[in-house]
């Protein structure tokens, strides 16, 4: 990399051309930037002073000996482009064109230096090549190059001519500050650096200059323009952009990401693990592509061939505006559709668009979506972990080639997977009574079972999108002023859990006003004043307006409704019988509704547990016993016991919802998610989290190992420890 000053002449250097590549969007400056321009040429005119007119970015392209040199213009585009037009209606004004072919066309031939992209490049070329002062008629609102022309011929005053501007002025006194990148160079840091306000380049702007040449306009308009720049409406369907965790993506970018994850899994193409995990990264998308092609020796028109296709599928069949829309009690892409987009699973659509690809006949590729759907959605309300899903969804499902409901049950039975499982009747059950979800998740449950069940010819509303309704608590959150009192802490406690599990919640059609939502149960029902209840907000909804009929409602009847829920979930998410050697499922033991209602909660695991299972000691005491030692070992730095106390560190680390230690002044402590005793680390007291299970629906053991072995340590045997040395 090279870096400095550069003056016009070192930039348009005659033995050499500036390329503006397909990335680069068309020419935008208007009329305020040109007034700019032009009261800044007239002041250095003036003053023959020297004038910065801001950074250009050019990159070495790789060139034949044959051939003159190219560089990108990574940075720079509207300056250098406004700068040529504005000194050739200043020479042709001066009757003066020969000054700037000298220092604008290459010596050779006169060609035109500054090669515009498929954008600009015939507007820009008619004005370069014009050879005497006029005046474009009828110019398009949206071409900007000619308009910035005009206004130039017509602003640039007689006066000006004699008294103020001069060509060589310019020439002499416009200064850059310029930075020459080498072929091999990393355009995007410097650019991102340079440009520390501006937008980083898209995957997708990134991928069509690497596809595309200036001489391939042919391939562009057939692989590119016709499918994602097509029309306004196109181009808005691919700048979409929806939130993916922590992300915010555009569709064309989900798309490529899909498709890449896609190709890697060809068996012919023996793509090594390592590189399916590097190909896998969101962050490096435009980096793997390149390497994926070069590496594995890909042609690129085979590719795009095969872009095309995904594109279309993908364009035809992936829609955000479902979550806005009433939803199909019919089984297919439109449900899939409600689950990715309304409930946050953008993982599923790389394996979507594999079936969408490979599965012709509808009957069966709906039949599989309505089994992907009940794997989801039984997962869901057992709170099964997601951790996974990246690689089965984008990777395990594909490779193996599973475009059935059939071979996706094989699949799972085969795996004899604990982590991936199908939660069968029972577990579902458990899911129902005792799950406690994110309001997304509950109302997405909710939703979906109400697109089934609902009868859409007996309900005089119609059934909203799935992003159209909001979450309801039928017994409130703050229950003990204005609803019948319970005579012991026990069955306080019971009543605060159960108010929280799906029985106790519905989806309404807007939110209650707040004086409202926590009133007795006939008032929550009709409304007062001018105020509402959920009668008028229940719209026909089949999944709770039959029980605003109730005079009373109590924990009997939340567990009423969420059996009535439970029965119309297994009826719609129907689990095939899967055989999975599961030690837990072998040992199940009857337990009263009291006793499921302890071990659901906080205090189900930790202290005072002593029962060995398989071997192994309870996870809430492992943890306990472990951490403990690490602590008197001094075996925890201080890095990490900052870590320790994020919530989102502790999410993606153990799977949990709160930090894993806290002080007991953080906002985040609660003493039903912490052991009693207290922990000194670096002379400060901490709680730490007592919340650990270890069921087929939520195991913490291998996210708590992983951990260990993260910071150093080694599990062994599932109940003792070492540290690992340096050595080792």
């Amino acid at each position: 990399m090279e870096a400095g000053k550069r003056t016009i002449r070192d930039i348009f250097n005659r033995g050499r051309n500036l390329e503006i590549p397909f990335f680069q969007r068309a020419y935008v400056w208007d009329t305020e930037q040109w007034q700019r321009f032009l009261e800044d040429m007239i002041m250095v005119s003036t003053t023959k002073r020297p004038y910065f007119l801001g950074s250009v970015i050019l990159k070495q392209q790789e060139t034949s000996s044959n051939k003159d040199s190219i560089l990108t213009v990574i940075d720079g585009q509207q300056r250098l482009t406004t700068l040529n037009i504005f000194l050739k209606a200043l020479c042709l004004k001066n009757n003066s064109d020969n000054d700037f072919t000298e220092t604008f066309k290459k010596q050779r031939d006169k060609s035109i230096i500054l090669l515009h992209n498929h954008n600009d490049q015939e507007s820009f070329n008619r004005i370069v090549n014009l050879e005497s002062s006029t005046v474009f008629k009828d110019v398009s609102e949206n071409d900007n190059i000619l308009s910035a022309y005009n206004f130039f011929t017509e602003n640039i005053t007689e006066d000006d001519l004699e008294n103020s501007l001069d060509f060589f002025n310019i020439l002499d006194n416009i200064l850059f500050v310029g930075i020459d990148l080498g072929y091999e160079e990393d355009e995007q840091q410097i650019f991102d650096t340079i440009n520390s306000l501006g937008v980083r380049l898209t995957t997708a702007e990134l991928l069509k200059n690497y596809f595309f040449k200036r001489d391939e306009l042919d391939n562009y308009n057939k692989y590119w323009k016709q499918i994602f720049e097509k029309d306004d409406e196109t181009k808005i369907y691919w700048d979409r952009e929806i939130t993916t965790g922590r992300l915010k993506r555009t569709f064309i970018d989900l798309f490529f990401y899909s498709y890449l994850q896609i190709k890697v899994q060809e068996p012919e193409l023996k793509v090594k693990t390592d590189d399916k995990i590097d190909f896998s990264r969101v962050e490096h998308l435009f980096e793997s592509y390149k390497r994926f092609i070069r590496d594995y020796n890909l042609d690129k028109t085979e590719i795009l061939e095969e872009i095309k296709k995904y594109a279309l599928l993908f364009k035809d069949n992936f829609n955000f505006d479902i979550i806005d829309n009433e939803l199909t009690a019919e089984s297919g892409i439109e449900r899939i559709n409600a689950i990715i987009f309304g409930l946050d699973t953008s993982t599923l659509i790389p394996y979507t668009l594999f079936i969408l690809k490979n599965v012709e006949d509808e009957h069966k590729r709906n039949e599989l979506f309505a089994f992907i759907e009940s794997y989801v959605m039984r997962r869901m309300v057992v709170k099964a972990t997601t951790k996974n899903y990246n690689q089965l969804f984008t990777d395990r499902l594909i490779s193996n080639k599973i475009l059935s409901k059939e071979q996706f049950v094989q699949y799972l039975e085969s795996r004899n997977d604990k982590v991936n499982y199908l939660p069968n009747d029972t577990e579902l059950k458990q899911g129902f009574e005792n799950s406690i979800l994110i309001n997304k998740q509950t109302a997405g449950i909710i939703y979906l079972i109400e697109s089934k069940i609902r009868n859409r010819y007996k309900q005089a509303t119609g059934l909203l999108g799935i992003s159209k309704y909001s979450l309801e608590h039928l017994m409130p959150k703050k229950w003990e002023n204005k609803w019948n009192s319970v005579s012991t802490k026990e069955a306080k406690d019971y009543r605060n859990f159960k108010l929280k599990t799906l029985g106790n919640l519905a989806i309404i059609t807007q939110s209650l006003n707040a004086s409202i939502r926590d009133s007795n149960w006939p008032t929550k029902k009709r409304g007062s004043g001018n105020k509402e209840g959920l009668k008028h907000y229940s719209g026909g909804i089949e999944t709770l307006a039959p029980y605003l009929d109730l005079d009373e409602w109590n924990e009997t009847e939340i567990e009423k409704r969420s059996n009535f829920l439970l029965k119309k979930a297994t009826e719609i998410w129907t689990a095939e019988e899967i055989t999975i050697d599961n030690d837990l499922e072998n040992k199940k033991i009857e337990i009263s509704e009291k006793t499921q209602f302890t071990q659901s909660t906080p205090q189900q695991i930790g202290e005072n547990s002593s029962i060995e299972q398989n071997g192994k000691i309870p996870i809430g005491e492992y943890v306990r016993k472990t951490f403990s030692e690490l602590v008197k070992e001094n075996l925890i730095d201080r890095n990490e016991i900052e870590r320790l106390q994020r919530p989102d560190y502790s999410k993606s680390t153990f799977d949990i919802q709160f930090p894993f230690m806290v002080k007991e002044n953080s906002t985040f402590y609660e003493k039903v998610r912490y052991w009693k005793n207290q922990y000194h680390l670096n002379g400060e007291l901490f709680f730490v989290c007592s919340q650990w299970f270890e069921v087929p629906a939520n195991n913490d053991r291998p996210y708590y190992e992983a951990w260990l072995r993260k910071i150093g340590i080694k599990p062994v045997a599932n109940t003792v420890y070492k540290k690992l040395l340096a050595s080792a």
